[in-house]
């Protein structure tokens, strides 16, 4: 995001997924006053999520842009955008619209074989179909009947798999019990996207916990891409449900973005 790579300054985005149950203007309102640079937009049932207008109304509003779009893919959203690859191109021609720079997309369930078949080939023929940064996440094991299983096809971790882009997750990363640090300097230049949050390791729940209240390197692994001069996107993606208080949660966000902007601006 850094125009000049000699002076170097990380972009930091705040996920409407962080506020939920509220919705989007409550994320460009909170993003605005707490000073991330932009908002990541999780495309959800919430129609203002979907539409262009609105998203540009708010942009304007608030004075903040969207850097990132992330596809409609999760399991409560199976009922957005119809079918798979629709979710995917929807979310492509948004990013255009809006003016981001990137989409964020989960890899199939396992059930969703025709999807799952081709999904590698699939997501880079659309992104250059679209001229779009199309980012895979990786993702993690369930536990069904108390065993592990793998629901994700062609994996849970984009580690091995030929995607051209991928977003690196810390809470999931946490529930894999996977090392990001070393994820992240395997991925080398493929690293589209970072959700910037944390887990226990200790369930096989998504935690999303603020950036280290867990045990993954999440510090190590800014600080490493700060003196790499990554120029992606680090969107914040905590859980703020279990905040008290409006203040707390702002609390909550400001630390998340004192965290990124603390591990990933350079010493003078």
């Amino acid at each position: 995001m850094s125009e000049n790579p000699a002076v170097y300054r990380p972009h930091v985005a705040l996920s409407t997924s962080s506020l939920y149950p509220q919705g989007v203007p409550e994320t460009f309102e909170a993003a605005t006053r707490l000073g991330y640079d932009s908002v990541e937009v999780l495309v959800t049932h919430e129609r203002m999520s979907q539409l262009t207008h609105q998203l540009l109304d708010s942009v304007q509003k608030y004075q903040i842009p969207i850097s990132t779009i992330h596809a409609p893919t999760l399991l409560f959203t199976q009922q957005v955008w119809g079918k798979s690859w629709t979710k995917i191109q929807m979310a492509a021609k948004l990013t255009h619209q809006v003016g981001a720079e990137v989409v964020v997309a989960h890899p199939p369930f396992r059930w969703q074989r025709k999807y799952a078949r081709n999904f590698v080939a699939g997501v880079r023929e659309v992104s250059r179909m679209t001229d779009t940064k199309i980012s895979v996440e990786n993702m993690y094991p369930w536990r069904v009947a108390g065993r592990e299983a793998v629901v994700y096809s062609p994996h849970y971790s984009p580690l091995g798999q030929d995607y051209d882009w991928v977003t690196w997750d810390f809470s999931h990363a946490a529930t894999a019990k996977m090392d990001s640090l070393a994820a992240v300097k395997e991925l080398g230049s493929r690293l589209g996207h970072v959700h910037l949050t944390d887990g226990s390791g200790q369930t096989l729940a998504d935690e999303h916990l603020l950036p280290g209240h867990g045990v993954q390197p999440v510090a190590q692994t800014l600080e490493y891409l700060r003196d790499q001069r990554w120029q992606g996107v680090v969107g914040v993606e905590v859980s703020t449900r279990k905040c008290e208080t409006p203040e707390q949660r702002d609390e909550w966000l400001a630390e998340s973005l004192d965290f990124a902007r603390r591990h990933m601006t350079p010493t003078p």
